[in-house]
């Protein structure tokens, strides 16, 4: 089995590379049928490892692949960890991404940078896959780099537009700053524990419980906690948690496709997969978890809110991903790990779901995104319809869609946490219910249903997208619908995660809702009848209120709280203050640095002031050279004068 892991990996960045170099030897249609044979190939590779390890119930495997270094007795290694976790967060990359490549190479298919983007998309399948199967820090830490590098450079793809530089150097410069935590952290792990092994490095965690470190003057810090924290630094970079978040709406100017495979399968979940990974680190630090939890619990809300003044439909469903990420990241601070990574999963057939329905809707829109511009959409496209439908109900936590088991056991899971901000995420995450199904309906209604508001020139040309595009679709629809039936008892309550999570028995707030736990049919029965179905179903009615029986009510809220609208269609002055502050401050100081230090120093000491010292001396020794005899001879009776005065005082 280790060559059939080894596969997984390396299959994906074989067709990046064959792409990528011989684009033009092997043509458009080359490229894509090696890069998505490529993805399907660690796809099926991946459901047998699944097979191997689930189904068959085979020990995971633990091994290194090659060292690449030795260092004061420290091995520098490649390796491998293979457990549940491993092998489901392998489905979930290479299903979706294949997914993908099938969509791309419809909606890419007049573009002239065909080749490069399946390159793109290919070697970053390649680089989601080093970081979870990853058995140390380093090859996490190469992962979590290598996705960084390529969502920049995919966020950018359209490099002639200027929006898109903006977006993709912002998305790296943010992440910078959540990286550098999660480097510090990291090199935390290598001073204390001597080894980046997650197996060494798990097995010596119990016995540092107490261990503290100085950092600021006299105050001691636990050295877990900080650790803990500085790791999930990194992860707030990566899943985009506040104040780290601003970069991922703006990776919306990349072409759909990648944000599809951005926002449902690769570089957003990193974070999460890295914390619920690191179980036995934080569960050892009940203030790490605490911190991760209300993180997770305003961003849950806070950017919820953003979704419904948003009007481009990728932007929508952008905050949405960015709400959803704070569920997860709730779930992982109240110890319910399986919940977060379940969510992750059904997430990630949903959003990829939405997305690619999303860029259906903008190929038959003519790339118009603005859904006031839309409109009773539904006959002209009925499966992208039913296809986004599916995915508005999943993602609304509907009772019996993949999104509601998820969802509900996180809601559940914090409501039974007693951990300091528990009872804040409760209500952050209870109200998120509300604000998701307002905006998701919000965006299904003007789109779909209502009044058609398309120019006559889209209007005639409006068709159903073709099967390369319906196709994928079709096959997301199905888990969006029915993965929680599947997966929601194994994963949630009957310890699928036991040997690869650990929870301490007075944080594992799941066993205590499993104990009522008697199938998928009562979770839904019992769902509707709790406060997150009713939140969800107000949220629906309002937003069929407002925008489809009373839409000019809309505007006259909008007019009376003003000011509730500039700010949220400001997004709380985030891009305002890093803009001015950081991105101004920056500029500012890189202004007062060029004068003093270039136009000053530079030019006008060392440069210009040397040529001008030069000059002036040279024009006092040119009246001296007079060429006149005596003044020559008058010149050296002076100075054999001096020359005699020194020696006879000296």
């Amino acid at each position: 089995m280790e060559n059939v892991y080894l596969w997984i990996a390396l299959a994906p960045l074989i067709g990046a590379i064959i792409a990528g170099l011989f684009g033009r030897q092997i043509g458009r249609s080359g490229a894509h049928w090696v890069t998505s044979i490529s993805v399907a190939v660690s796809f099926v590779l991946s459901l047998l490892a699944f097979k191997h390890i689930v189904i068959d119930g085979a020990e995971p495997f633990n091994g290194a692949v090659y060292t690449w270094m030795v260092s004061d007795g420290i091995r520098f290694e490649i390796g491998f960890l293979i457990d549940k976790l491993t092998v489901l967060m392998l489905l979930v990359v290479t299903f979706v991404s294949l997914m993908v490549h099938i969509y791309t190479i419809g909606y890419m298919r007049d573009d002239p940078g065909y080749q490069r983007f399946f390159s793109y998309i290919a070697l970053f399948t390649f680089s989601m896959l080093m970081l979870v199967m990853a058995n140390n820090f380093l090859q996490l830490f190469f992962g979590w780099e290598a996705v960084g590098l390529v969502s920049y450079l995919l966020i950018g793809f359209w490099y002639k537009r200027e929006s898109a530089i903006y977006a993709n150097l912002k998305a790296f410069l943010v992440n910078r700053v959540g990286d550098f935590g999660f480097l510090l952290g990291i090199a935390a792990v290598l001073v204390y524990f001597n080894s980046l092994d997650y197996a060494d490095v798990f097995a010596a965690a119990p016995h540092m419980t107490d261990l503290t470190i100085r950092i600021f003057a006299a105050d001691e810090w636990n050295l877990l906690t900080v650790i803990c924290i500085l790791l999930f630094i990194g992860a707030m970079g990566k899943s985009a948690q506040v104040p780290l978040h601003v970069w991922l709406p703006d990776s919306m100017e990349g072409p759909t496709p990648i944000s599809a495979l951005i926002h449902a399968a690769t570089m957003v979940t990193a974070g999460i997969f890295m914390v619920a990974r690191m179980s036995p680190l934080y569960e050892l630090s009940e203030t790490a978890l605490s911190f991760v939890m209300i993180i997770g619990a305003i961003t849950a809300l806070f950017m919820g809110f953003l979704g419904i003044v948003q009007n481009d439909i990728k932007r929508v469903v952008a905050y949405s991903t960015l709400s959803q990420l704070g569920y997860m990241t709730v779930a992982l601070g109240a110890s319910a790990y399986a919940a977060g990574i379940f969510h992750l999963m059904t997430h990630a057939f949903f959003k990829a779901l939405l997305f690619l329905a999303a860029g259906s809707v903008i190929i038959a829109m003519h790339h118009e995104q603005d859904i006031r511009k839309m409109g009773g959409l539904k006959k002209y496209m009925p499966i992208t319809y039913f296809c986004m439908l599916i995915g508005s109900l999943a993602l609304i936590g509907f009772p019996g869609f993949s999104g509601f088991f998820s969802k509900d056991a996180i809601i559940e899971a914090v409501h039974h946490s007693e951990l300091a901000g528990s009872g804040f995420a409760y209500l952050c995450v209870l109200l998120g219910v509300f604000v998701t199904a307002l905006y998701s309906f919000r965006m299904f209604f003007l789109v779909f249903h209502g009044k058609e508001r398309m120019d006559h020139h889209a209007k005639a040309h409006l068709h159903e997208s073709p099967a390369v595009v319906t196709l994928p679709l079709i096959l997301l629809a199905i888990p969006s619908a029915i993965a929680g039936w599947l997966f929601a008892g194994p994963v949630l309550f009957q310890g699928y995660f036991a040997e690869s999570i650990l929870v301490l028995p007075e944080h594992d707030v799941l066993a205590r809702i499993g104990e009522h736990f008697t199938g998928a049919m009562g979770f839904v029965l019992h769902g509707m009848m709790t406060t997150p179905f009713w939140l969800a179903m107000a949220g629906v009615g309002v937003a069929y209120y407002l925008y489809m029986l009373r839409t000019d009510l809309p505007g006259q809220i909008k007019n009376k709280f003003q000011w509730v609208y500039n700010l949220l269609d400001r997004k709380y002055g985030f891009d305002d203050f890093n803009d001015s502050v950081f991105a101004g401050g920056g500029r500012a100081v890189g202004r007062s640095l060029w004068k003093v230090g270039d136009v000053t120093m530079i030019d006008g000491v060392m440069v210009n002031g040397t040529a001008r010292t030069i000059g002036w001396l040279s024009g006092v020794i040119r009246v001296v050279q007079s060429g006149f005899l005596y003044h020559y001879a008058f010149a050296m009776i002076i100075g054999l004068l001096l020359l005699l005065s020194w020696f006879v005082l000296a």
